[in-house]
């Protein structure tokens, strides 16, 4: 099981790491991938990140998630990446799983990807959500797309990845040993 969370330039870096350290404390293989073309990767509040690999050398093949980390302009130039479009529409025709927060859903719902499934992202970026139902929870699961609204919900969407890549025991007790939920 292997899991790639992608940064570019500008990603918000609360949703990026807790998505990251939360699915490798369960075990999950998570890599970064750098869409840059550079392995220093800088955050939106000016955090720099060592990618643990750059996109031209990741392996979609054998990756059994993609997850988008939001933020401005991080969320802007992962919509840019022609290369990255293209891996999320093969996900999403190949039913496989595509996770995105807080203003990375308007990656999926400008690209058609959330036509009919229920949804959410940052408050008052609805209008991006293209054919989506707008959901009401903090993390939506729709299918194999998974979305979230922000910074504040970066811990329940990771949480909710692990769930679904490991199912509810493995994420109960992920909670108990992190002192969540007491």
């Amino acid at each position: 099981m292997k899991v790639y969370v992608h940064l570019a330039t500008g990603f918000e870096e609360i949703e990026a790491v807790t998505t990251v350290d939360v699915l490798r404390r369960a075990g999950i293989r998570t890599e970064t991938v750098s869409i840059t073309g550079e392995i220093p990767v800088t955050g939106s509040h000016g955090i720099t990140i060592a990618a643990d690999l750059l996109y031209e050398d990741a392996k979609y093949e054998s990756c059994d998630m993609i997850v988008l980390p939001g933020g401005m302009p991080g969320t802007a130039n992962l919509d840019a990446h022609e290369g990255l479009a293209k891996r999320l529409r093969d996900f999403a025709s190949q039913g496989r799983w595509i996770a995105a927060i807080c203003a990375a859903p308007m990656i999926l719902g400008e690209a058609g990807l959330l036509s009919g499934k229920k949804a959410v992202i940052y408050p008052g970026m609805e209008e991006h959500l293209k054919g989506a139902l707008i959901g009401k929870k903090p993390v939506e699961t729709d299918g194999k797309l998974i979305t979230s609204k922000g910074p504040g919900t970066a811990l329940a969407f990771a949480l909710t990845l692990v769930e679904i890549l490991k199912g509810t025991l493995a994420a109960d007790a992920l909670r108990k040993s992190m002192v969540l939920d007491q």
